[in-house]
């Protein structure tokens, strides 16, 4: 029998980013139970089925500032595969009822999947015009309409994968994928492939919506992939989907060097939200063990890893610390941690573990050596949703849907390459983490236009 000494934590890494956790200790596995069910119920979704997502309100600088991510009125513009793309490591179901299962299928599948508004019929004009107003009268579900599974992704075989699962033909499913992505790229204005990558308790489909959403918001331009790992939408299923996510993360780390070496993509940005931050960092990490003895420059030219953005971040700091020591900052242009004072899911996480998650604003418990580090490490940037419009929403998790200033924010990022200052953030002296003003909307306005001014000249 293995025993755990849960009281056992205060640990001294001697690295930066450290807090002591407080005293508060789990007394038993009864109420370890406790928790992750009040855990399950305050990451689920009200309202809606688990397959089916209401469309994010606007970004605020759409609603507010006047701006708009569609330049053509007529069509959805430049999508050669008419869906989205996606990635999974789910195990395939057996019927039609279900597509994939929510256990572990060891090798990426790939393929397109047909999104719809469900239960009503809109021309591309009305969609467009709906989806930019800042107060929408009704609720607008997403659902999947159907799948296309291209196959298995030839480099994740290994000599685990049955004989029956390898087909004659290893290629033809990773080839197809790349012709999808290579034509989208063709005709997109920016050259980059944007990967989303979910959380707990969530069903295949959930992925697929949400990306779509971030795309649609986008303008549609570039490539947008779906990564959709085997979590299981069960109440009881949180410390299960947390060893899942260290395996999946082995597999995401695959799909990044499969599209740095096979795609003409420019860069590859990463938007990691909740527990799906831990299959990003895991997977980061392992780049940065692969590229140990070489510099940032080659490292980020063989990665090609623009900007990844993690939301709602379930990590332990000190797990996220020791990635740090290790080089993660080397493997990808930026890594934007956005943290949240009232996210009340990252409260129970820690409360499970009793440590301190990455996406909980630090505030003034920021250690001297940390708020050093963070000075220094200009590619590293932590912001702070704490009082933003809607970051409290619900239980606090989803704001980088529900708060129209945080997309707004991760678009800016996304589509513009603009760092925290050119964005209208403001830094704090005393932690160095990013803030919103009050007036951020206009100086983001403002960034934006001086990009467009650039352009033209």
């Amino acid at each position: 029998m293995v025993s755990l000494n849960l009281n056992d934590r205060q640990v001294d890494m001697n690295r930066p980013w450290l807090n002591r956790p407080s005293g508060n200790r789990l007394r038993s596995f009864h109420m370890l139970g406790l928790v992750v069910m009040t855990l399950a119920l305050l990451t689920a979704c009200a309202g809606t089925p688990p397959d089916q997502i209401n469309l994010m309100p606007a970004p605020g600088v759409y609603t507010d500032a006047g701006l708009a991510p569609f330049s053509d009125d007529d069509d959805i513009p430049n999508v050669p595969y008419e869906g989205m793309l996606y990635v999974t490591d789910r195990l395939p179901a057996d019927d039609q009822k279900k597509i994939y299962l929510d256990d572990r299928g060891g090798e990426l599948r790939v393929g397109v999947a047909s999104i719809e508004l469900a239960g009503k019929t809109m021309t591309w004009e009305e969609a467009r015009r709906i989806s930019l107003l800042k107060n929408r009268a009704d609720d607008y579900p997403l659902q999947v309409k159907s799948v296309n599974e291209f196959g298995i992704l030839d480099r994740s075989f290994t000599d685990f994968s049955p004989a029956e699962l390898v087909p004659p033909d290893r290629r033809l499913a990773s080839q197809q994928f790349i012709d999808n992505i290579q034509q989208k790229l063709a005709v997109s204005e920016r050259k980059d492939i944007y990967i989303y990558v979910h959380g707990y308790k969530v069903p295949f489909e959930n992925p697929l919506l949400v990306a779509t959403e971030l795309w649609h918001f986008m303008g549609y331009d570039g490539v947008m992939i779906a990564f959709s790992w085997p979590s299981t939408p069960s109440t009881l299923a949180y410390m299960a989907d947390l060893e899942t996510a260290a395996l999946s993360a082995f597999n995401l780390r695959l799909l990044l060097e499969f599209l740095a070496e096979e795609t003409s993509a420019r860069r590859i940005h990463i938007i990691g939200y909740s527990a799906g931050t831990r299959l990003v960092l895991d997977a980061l990490a392992q780049l940065a063990f692969v590229y140990t003895d070489e510099d940032p420059v080659h490292t980020r030219g063989k990665t090609r890893l623009g900007r990844v953005i993690l939301v709602g971040s379930d990590v332990d700091r000190h797990l996220f610390a020791a990635y740090l020591v290790e080089g993660l900052l080397k493997v990808s242009e930026t890594l934007t941690v956005y943290q949240s004072g009232t996210d009340k899911a990252l409260g129970v996480s820690n409360w499970v573990f009793g440590r301190k998650r990455l996406g909980q604003f630090v505030g003034s418990e920021m250690d001297p050596s940390a708020v050093d580090y963070l000075r220094r490490a200009t590619n590293l940037h932590l912001i702070n949703v704490t009082g933003t419009e809607g970051a409290a929403t619900g239980n606090g998790h989803a704001y980088f849907r529900k708060s129209p200033w945080t997309s707004s924010d991760i678009f800016a990022t996304l589509l513009y390459d603009l760092d925290p200052p050119q964005r209208g953030l403001v830094r704090d002296e005393e932690t160095a983490i990013w803030t919103f003003p009050e007036d951020y909307i206009s100086r983001l306005k403002t960034g934006l236009d001086r990009v467009s001014q650039d352009a033209t000249q």
